[in-house]
């Protein structure tokens, strides 16, 4: 069964070497929220992980991210997320205080400053982080931003790295590649505010001719089905157009696939990466949309998807194709269209930090596939401690 073969580099694995001193815990820093329309998402993501995380073996430390774009650290979520945002609990100053990180070769958190105002004995103890686990989705968290810090101050962490993370998030460009490695696809075009604003009109009919109708437009960087429509005539076409440019200079015009399944594939792995079974969604409204994701509760999913042996292991392979084609790592859910009739699979997208919320695909799938939500967290660590390690090999200085 997928997810169950053995983890790499296990000569290795620098969870394994704190065995021997049981009362020695890997510093886990988990990051959440974020300057992204996903950050009430990530927070419930967070949520999810902390209360499934093994205690035993990691001490956690929590850094929420505001919507303003600052750093709090606390041990408590609940006290920086009482709105169901991150927000710095004014309370009680040893609940949240504001870090940064350090970006030097093996940096970590640092904490206020002397002349912050705050007392000596109010300012408190900042961990140093072994490996941190960022459960931001979107913009300035899974599109390579952060990955871009921690690899800076040279800190482990979950997930792909900043090309890849980079590559996927920005669907224009991750179509170009996917097309260049042969993986299927929907009928797409882009289209920049710059030429929307410049000739509209020829920006809609050429449109209708390439794509026809119905079409979706969609924010090129951006995720969780945030500013994305459906049309079905030019009005339609207009206003969808406009919303996908409020969170995005460039966005995505793609082809409908009607009369498709919508199938989901988990990836897990570093270098020789395994895929989970498919599973398939069927949303609560015409298409998978963010209200349909997380607010009223009318999708379901179905694990494992209702596709005969062939048609899964296509799913799997495509699916491990594309993770690779973006130079993926650690992990991503991939998607897919799966026509009803013909039986013909199109790619959807790749998310390289798919939602971690107790309805959320990722984890369910991996569940379905042998590997439990808890046990999935410490393979996730294991594999952003893997990638560290063997990238500490490569030369800096010539």
């Amino acid at each position: 069964m997928a997810g169950t073969a053995p983890s790499e580099f296990q000569g290795n694995d620098p969870l394994a070497q704190r065995a021997h001193d049981p009362m020695k815990k890997t510093s886990l820093g988990i990051f959440f929220g974020g300057r992204s329309c996903e950050h009430e998402v990530s927070v419930r993501s967070a949520r999810s992980i902390l209360k499934a995380i093994d205690r035993n073996r990691y001490q956690v430390h929590l850094v929420g991210i505001d919507k303003g774009g600052r750093w709090h650290l606390s041990d408590d979520l609940d006290k920086i997320t009482h709105s169901g945002a991150v927000e710095p609990f004014a309370g009680d100053p040893a609940a949240s205080t504001s870090v940064s990180m350090a970006l030097h070769h093996q940096g970590n958190l640092t904490g206020p400053a002397k002349g912050t105002g705050l007392a000596e004995r109010d300012r408190p103890s900042v961990p140093a982080l072994d490996v941190i686990f960022p459960v931001l989705h979107g913009t300035f968290g899974e599109d390579g931003t952060l990955q871009g810090v921690l690899e800076m101050a040279g800190i482990p962490y979950v997930g792909c790295g900043v090309a890849a993370s980079a590559l996927a998030m920005d669907k224009a460009l991750s179509k170009k590649v996917f097309e260049a490695n042969g993986i299927p696809q929907a009928r797409y075009a882009v289209l920049t505010l710059f030429d929307w604003r410049e000739n509209r009109h020829l920006a809609l009919s050429t449109t209708e001719q390439l794509l026809g109708y119905p079409v979706f437009a969609k924010p090129a960087n951006l995720g969780s089905s945030v500013g994305i429509s459906k049309a079905k005539n030019r009005d339609e076409l207009t206003r969808a157009i406009r919303t996908a440019f409020e969170f995005d200079n460039k966005i995505v015009l793609e082809e409908s696939m009607e009369n498709c399944l919508e199938i989901e594939c988990s990836v897990l792995g570093n270098q020789d990466p395994e895929a989970s079974v498919p599973g398939e969604i069927i949303p609560g409204a015409e298409f998978y949309n963010y209200e349909t994701k997380y607010l009223d509760d009318k999708s379901r999913l179905v694990i494992p998807a209702p596709l005969d042996r062939q048609a899964t292991e296509r799913v799997q392979s495509l699916a491990l194709a594309a993770f690779r084609a973006i130079d993926g790592s650690g992990l991503a859910r991939v998607d897919f269209f799966v026509h009803r009739e013909t039986g013909e699979i199109t790619l959807n997208e790749v998310n390289t930090l798919p939602g971690f919320t107790p309805i959320s695909m990722y984890p369910q799938l991996w569940a379905a596939s042998g590997v439990p939500y808890a046990e999935l967290i410490n393979r996730l660590i294991q594999l952003a401690l893997e990638r560290h390690h063997s990238r500490q090999s490569i030369k800096r200085i010539f």
